[in-house]
């Protein structure tokens, strides 16, 4: 997979921006300096695709050249209008250093890449007024069409330390009002970038326009936290008569709400694919490592592999699984089944390559009276990786992978999970820890981590894992908590990584079955 896509040489890769799927092509545009690996100089890049996983670069899309975007091309959406015309809205940065919302659009259409992109005169479309802070308003999303005939997109912002997605609506895309409320808002969270607005099916896996609405979808609102550099998201109703939506209270609404991803992963974007019916997610993983090393190895930030999106069977929460488009880079296959882990078993995945593969376990537990007693203080999912380790012996769990390992341990980063015993129910807990991915003592090596909602009545507990030399991304449970790591291994990379399923719990788990397969390189920019 060769650190996930795309790798332009030489620069760094940041925000997600406009993803669609038009005329059987994908197409992304992102945050890029063409200048250096650090910050600064930043325009859209393009790049296209046919799989989603397959890429080719094209020219930048918007570069910095008028008056309303003189002073930043920032992140924005895709929108495809009537008639099939695709148009780009994004944030600019004018010559009075406001944020204020742009459109650009293709000047041909008959050319299958959309490779030139024109920005009109009549930008801006949206600027900062009725005391809107303008410093921080930015980032519109894919806009939606009511059956009132009017568009509507949000924007991010904040008043104060308000986060806010400022609702603005119009009858030909070109002229913009702002409703006289937030479409939501949350006190005490900073600045909401990166919103994202849409609707997901009660119905099963398929994924539905952005303009649906009604009673069998709820609606999904994202929001990356300035403040925090993490994001959070809530499932609620759309109520498009009364101009609000309403979260639903099975999860909180706010920093400890539910993630796509208790990572490295930010700035994420979702799109409905027209051609497959689901809706994809892609998120930006920076880096950890320093901007010296950034300027070193000549790149920073990756994209991760993109994700199909659907709710699970409660209706509660969004499931996540890699898009099936990535099997195509499965080589050489390896399997196990019915391995008993004992306590302090560690036990080799042999036959593949550890540095670049894709890896699924279930384990089998075939006693849950050993779990340790839940403290419900524990609220924060990742401090309490940081304090039971996988090496910390619990009464089950830790229990799970050694990805990007040395032989001898001096490097390795585990995905595990843990069991705990709370009233009337067991809690899971998941954890990515960099702690000991990496020999550099500069380096930034958190412990990540999550709770699963899962019911554990068969015993059974999935995991996979998508290794990549200096990324892991892990899907617990088909999918419901999901952690992305950005490690950097010294020793074990290559073939000098190795890959181990292990149990550092007091009770025995087993390994039911685990398959893992070396994993090709796919075309990259």
């Amino acid at each position: 997979m060769a650190d996930q896509f795309p790798a332009t040489t030489n620069k760094p890769r940041t925000d997600p921006n406009g993803p669609m799927y038009y005329n059987g092509v994908y197409h992304l545009f992102y945050q890029y300096n063409p200048k250096g690996a650090v910050w600064g100089n930043i325009v859209w890049a393009h790049s296209v695709s046919t799989d989603l996983i397959n890429w080719d670069p094209l020219e930048p899309a918007i570069y910095p050249t008028k008056p309303f975007d003189i002073n930043g091309c920032w992140s924005g959406s895709a929108t495809i209008l009537p008639g099939n015309k695709p148009i780009i809205l994004y944030t600019g940065i004018d010559t009075e250093n406001r944020q204020v919302q742009n459109f650009a659009v293709p000047k041909n259409l008959s050319d299958p890449y959309l490779k030139e992109w024109i920005k009109p005169d009549n930008n801006p479309l949206i600027a900062p007024a009725d005391g809107t802070n303008a410093s921080s308003f930015r980032d519109p999303t894919t806009a939606w069409w009511g059956k009132d005939g009017y568009w509507r997109l949000l924007v991010g912002n904040k008043r104060r330390n308000r986060g806010m997605a400022l609702l603005y609506k119009s009858k030909d895309f070109m002229k913009w009002k702002k409703a006289k409320h937030p479409l939501h808002s949350v006190a005490k969270m900073g600045m909401w970038e990166c919103p994202d607005f849409f609707p997901v099916s009660l119905e099963g896996e398929k994924g539905v326009d952005t303009s649906e609405n009604g009673d069998t979808v709820k609606h999904v609102l994202k929001v990356s936290l300035d403040a925090r550099r993490f994001e959070y998201y809530t499932v609620g109703r759309y109520f498009m008569e009364k101009e609000m939506y309403v979260p639903d209270n099975t999860s909180a609404d706010d920093a400890m709400g539910l993630r796509y991803d208790y990572g490295n992963f930010y700035a994420s974007k979702t799109f409905f694919d027209d051609g497959k019916k689901r809706r994809i997610l892609l998120g930006w993983a920076n880096e950890s490592d320093s901007a010296a090393d950034d300027v070193e190895k000549g790149w920073a930030g990756i994209q991760t592999i993109p994700r199909k999106l659907w709710f699970d069977r409660s209706g509660k929460q969004l499931m996540q699984w890699p898009i099936e488009e990535l099997q195509k880079l499965r080589g050489k296959e390896v399997s196990y089944s019915k391995i008993e882990l004992m306590k302090g078993s560690l036990v080799e995945v042999q036959g593949i390559t550890a540095s670049q593969a894709d890896v699924e376990v279930t384990f089998k537990l075939p006693n849950l009276d050993k779990a340790e007693p839940f403290d419900p203080t524990w609220v924060d999912p990742e401090q309490l990786c940081s304090q039971k380790g996988s090496t910390v012996q619990g009464g089950i769990g830790p229990f799970g992978l050694l990805t990007l390992a040395t032989n001898n341990l001096e490097e390795y980063t585990p995905v595990f999970f843990r069991i705990f015993k709370a009233q009337g129910k067991h809690v899971v807990l998941m954890c990515s820890d960099a702690s000991s991915s990496s020999l550099k003592t500069e380096t930034y090596k958190p412990s990540f981590g999550g709770f699963i909602d899962v019911d554990l009545s068969d015993g059974k507990l999935s995991l996979r894992s998508l290794i990549d030399h200096s990324v892991v991304e892990s899907f617990g449970a088909r999918g419901k908590t999901c952690i992305t790591s950005r490690v950097y291994p010294t020793l074990a990379v290559m073939k000098n990584a190795h890959l181990y399923a292990f149990n550092n719990g007091a009770e025995a788990v087993s390994v039911l079955n685990l398959k893992a397969w070396s994993m090709g390189s796919p075309r990259m920019n």
